[in-house]
């Protein structure tokens, strides 16, 4: 069993019903839109998805559709061990909340985890502002 490790819980409320966000962030072919360390697209392979990236192709898996709101990822850089990456959309009244949790890699330096985090932040950022200007709040 491996030891745990640090983590950060990154969270935005988005103006959306918790399905419309779900539906939307559920699909792998929509990441291209908010979220930028996958790079600018995503091609199905197998069971996977590969998006091209500044540092290469990553093999990407995601959770399968469910009715819990759980949109966890895992991420298979080309060099290196899979990231498992915990993601949740919960109701919040009329709108929603998006958890991410960021888990600190072994060797991860400070530095590197506090830009990670800004890095998740501002992708964030830009689901709740792509979601918002979609029109109706469900």
């Amino acid at each position: 069993m491996s030891a745990t490790v640090e983590s950060h819980t990154l969270t935005i409320r988005i103006e959306r019903g918790w399905r419309a966000v779900y539906d939307f962030v559920s699909d792998p072919e929509n990441f291209p839109q908010w979220a930028s360390g996958l790079g600018a697209a995503l091609r199905r392979s197998g069971d996977a998805w590969i998006a091209e990236t500044a540092h290469g192709p990553l093999r990407v898996r995601f959770s399968a559709p469910n009715a819990f709101g759980v949109l966890d990822h895992y991420v298979l850089p080309q060099h290196g061990a899979e990231i498992y990456i915990p993601m949740r959309v919960i109701a919040n009244g009329a709108g929603s909340e998006i958890l991410f949790t960021l888990l600190r890699q072994p060797g991860m330096s400070d530095a590197k985890f506090a830009e990670d985090r800004a890095w998740v932040q501002r992708d964030l950022a830009a689901l709740k502002q792509l979601l918002e200007a979609r029109g109706t709040p469900n």
